[in-house]
């Protein structure tokens, strides 16, 4: 067993694309936890959504053995984080699991937005930061202007950055010196009462809840009696063990140490991440500080297909929230599309990545909303509430004032793109703070924008105006009230309220305009006039007919009296005004995500 002095707990962070999982593959490969059969690209990426994307979804955990050159054998604990703004949330769970981080920047990108928000976080958490010029094989490399850039930015001196190629293997054996010589060992006493955090978990059908879990303090067996100390829950371990990258049973995890603890729990509620782990006999006095609960940012519906797959729905959403901790949801009702779950995201890649999930792992099939944002509603009366769907919106008669969450945005960007980036964002309601030029080349841009601007396609239109090299971070920072409306759709006379929007009253014409003509071309045609129609208020601001479909009456009739056809066309006729009455109109998953397109 190796001493805690020999144990080094460290974390990767980068922003998305710098070559994170591909430098774990050569640490992996260079102390030989992987065998070169079995090894593969990203080969801690194992989720087909990971490999297909090439990003990383979710924080994975490995033990590594390393023979220094001191003579010296250390235990070293990677947990790859993902680079994405959106799964930040998974990245600040690593650090406090941690006590060092490799900063890895590309030679030839540059830092970028979610490098900077990356690395202040690990400050934050007093990590030591070893900081690695990766990708320097590339012809546009320039590891020595970016080497500057970290000195000038963070202080990190030129002599101390490793320059790495984590595809060509170079500078492997630099990185993990500095693992050993610059990461403190962690601290605790495994003569203490246990003490293990819960930085993050997943359902096995056969161990129930499986808890990923950093030693603090103690020791952790199997068959131990443990104690969850916030939710009060008693189990036993059934199984603990280490990840090399799969999990491998061992008898038992001390102080300093990474790994695993199966608790057989079969309710998912039982055992929530940022949770202390304790003996049930002899029980620790205080808790580890815990996470704060991720903020949602983004809220979309969900909803079966099927109205029988509401119940393996809901199961589905629960065991995800414990792989998922930054996925929030309840259950919600809708007119147009019955029973499902208002569910809350991070951030648009988020939703996109649970609803693939869901249909691919669980085998569902799933309507989703377009998505939303949270507002503030002040009513009359003086009442404040978070309205997350637009439905539940109140009448507009008893709403006083509607606040909207404006985000906090910096952009990263070459000077020659400073004035498309302005435009665009200027555009989008967003309001200049400052900018600051990191040298004659790069130019970083501080905004406040609302956030339900920038959750549909700002993105990807920032990208294209500058040929795909700026970067965005976000963060909250505050609730402002606005001249804000919703914006109901009526398809044929009934209000579908699954397509109801929330938007500033400016640009409730032109939105429900081009609303009204999206639904036209994808709602599809029926044996009657359905009409689709744009309001605020009781007030009707766009519309459009579906023209129906003539079926020919006529075609039976060779001839004979005129009088015989106007008979067949009065009773289609006839039957066309039952049917607009009666019928019921099927809105196809398109129409929910055209309000996504309309900028198109």
């Amino acid at each position: 067993m190796i001493e805690s002095q020999h144990i080094r707990n460290f974390c990767i962070i980068a922003h998305i694309d710098h070559g994170k999982s591909t430098l774990s593959d050569r640490l992996l490969e260079r102390t030989g936890t992987v065998s070169p059969r079995e090894m593969s690209d990203q080969v801690l990426d194992q989720m087909d959504l990971e490999r297909e994307k090439g990003i990383t979804i979710k924080a994975k955990a490995v033990r590594m053995t390393y023979h220094a050159r001191d003579g010296n054998e250390y235990e070293l604990n990677l947990i790859d984080t993902p680079g994405h703004v959106d799964f930040t949330y998974e990245v600040s769970r690593a650090l406090n699991a941690c006590e060092g981080a490799i900063l890895v920047v590309d030679a030839s990108q540059g830092i970028e937005a979610q490098t900077l928000a990356n690395l202040y976080m690990a400050i934050d958490h007093n990590l030591t930061i070893i900081a690695v010029v990766n990708k320097i094989d590339l012809p546009a490399a320039q590891p020595d202007q970016v080497a500057q850039d970290i000195d000038s930015l963070f202080g990190i001196p030129k002599d101390e950055i490793i320059r790495a190629s984590a595809k060509e293997g170079i500078g492997t054996d630099e990185i993990l010196e500095a693992i050993v010589t610059r990461i403190p060992p962690p601290r605790g006493n495994t003569e203490d009462p246990l003490r293990a955090l819960i930085f993050d978990s997943h359902y096995d059908s056969y161990k129930g809840v499986v808890a990923y879990v950093r030693v603090v303090d103690g020791r952790l067996r199997a068959q131990q009696a443990l104690h969850m100390m916030a939710r009060g829950t008693n189990l036993e371990a059934l199984e603990v063990g280490v990840f090399r990258p799969k999990m491998v049973p061992i008898d038992e995890l001390r102080a300093g140490d990474v790994g695993y603890v199966a608790t057989g729990l079969k309710t998912v509620r039982e055992c929530s991440v940022g949770d202390t782990i304790t003996s049930a006999v002899a029980r620790a006095q205080d808790p580890l500080p815990g996470y704060k609960p991720a903020k949602p940012m983004v809220f979309a519906g969900f909803y079966p297909v099927l109205n029988e797959d509401y119940g393996p729905l809901r199961d589905a959403l629960e065991k995800l929230n414990l792989n998922d901790a930054a996925l929030s949801y309840v259950p919600e009702t809708s007119q147009a599309l019955n029973f499902g779950f208002r569910c809350g995201f991070l951030g648009l890649l988020h939703m996109e990545i649970v609803q693939e999930r869901l249909e691919r792992e669980y085998g569902l099939q799933l309507i989703a909303t377009a998505p939303s944002v949270g507002y503030q509603v002040r009513t009359r009366s003086g009442e404040i509430s978070e309205v997350r769907n637009p439905a539940d919106l109140p009448p507009p008669d008893q709403v006083d004032e509607i606040s909207e969450p404006w985000m906090r945005i910096s952009v990263f960007t070459p000077t020659e793109f400073i004035g498309p980036v302005m435009e665009l964002t200027t555009s989008r309601r967003g309001e200049f703070e400052r900018m600051e030029y990191l040298d004659e080349r790069r130019v970083l841009l501080h905004y406040v924008i609302p956030l339900s601007e920038i959750i549909v396609e700002f993105y990807d239109r920032l990208k294209a105006c500058t040929r795909g090299y700026a970067s965005l971070d976000y963060e909250l920072a505050e609730y402002r009230p606005g001249n804000l409306v919703k914006l109901d759709v009526l398809v044929n006379s009934m209000p579908v309220d699954a397509l109801s929007v929330i938007i500033h009253q400016e640009q409730s014409y032109v939105r429900g305009q081009a609303l009204v003509s999206k639904l036209k071309r994808v709602i599809p045609r029926q044996l009657f006039d359905v009409a689709i129609q744009a309001a605020v208020g009781s007030r009707v601001i766009s519309r459009a007919n579906v023209k129906a479909l003539r079926k020919d009456v006529l075609s039976k009739c060779y001839g004979g009296d005129v009088t015989r056809k106007k008979k067949l066309l009065e009773k289609q006729k006839e039957g066309k005004r039952r049917l607009k009455r009666l019928g019921n109109v099927e809105i196809p998953q398109e129409a929910f995500m055209s309000i996504l397109e309309l900028d198109d």
